[in-house]
């Protein structure tokens, strides 16, 4: 998977030379954010269902009847919140690795293809991963800088799908 590591070592390795004092920071950087990024990890892996729940909600309360699906209305918010939590555990891996890896190569790629062969908006899951953005409070949830880094992962995720 793609972390800062990975991907200043491979940079280094391709250009046929040692890091760079700029890449040692880069690592240096990521390095210092760990704490705060496995206090989000921990957190966000005590909560996966009512993180998700949250979003699902957030979701029927903007697209009541879920974007017009002809679903049965639980097994729909059932797929959907299943989806949810599927992004959760990515950005979760994302936290523990320091990079965006676990998310491009298991939630984007090919995502949006996929919802609209599907017929499924992604707006809706914009809506619900949105939600839980402006939802999380410091330090009410966690710690000012670890929720920054939930949150990065979060925007980076929103916006490969918006």
């Amino acid at each position: 998977m793609k972390s800062v590591l990975t991907t200043v070592v491979a940079a280094a390795d391709l250009a046929g030379r040692f890091p760079s004092s700029s890449d040692l920071e880069s690592v240096q950087g990521s390095l210092q954010r760990a704490a705060a990024r496995m206090e989000a990890a921990e957190k966000l892996a005590g909560n996966y269902d009512a993180v998700a729940q949250e979003a699902i909600d957030a979701i029927y309360k903007k697209y009541p009847n879920g974007e017009g699906r002809d679903l049965d209305s639980n097994e729909q918010k059932s797929k959907c919140k299943r989806d949810i939590v599927h992004y959760l555990r990515l950005i979760n891996y994302c936290l523990v690795v320091g990079g965006t890896g676990p998310l491009d190569e298991f939630g984007i790629a090919g995502a949006r293809e996929v919802y609209k062969a599907l017929g499924i908006g992604t707006a809706t899951y914009v809506c619900g991963l949105s939600a839980l953005r402006t939802r999380g409070c410091a330090p009410r949830d966690m710690s000012a800088q670890a929720l920054v880094e939930y949150n990065t992962y979060l925007d980076y995720l929103i916006n490969a799908l918006s």
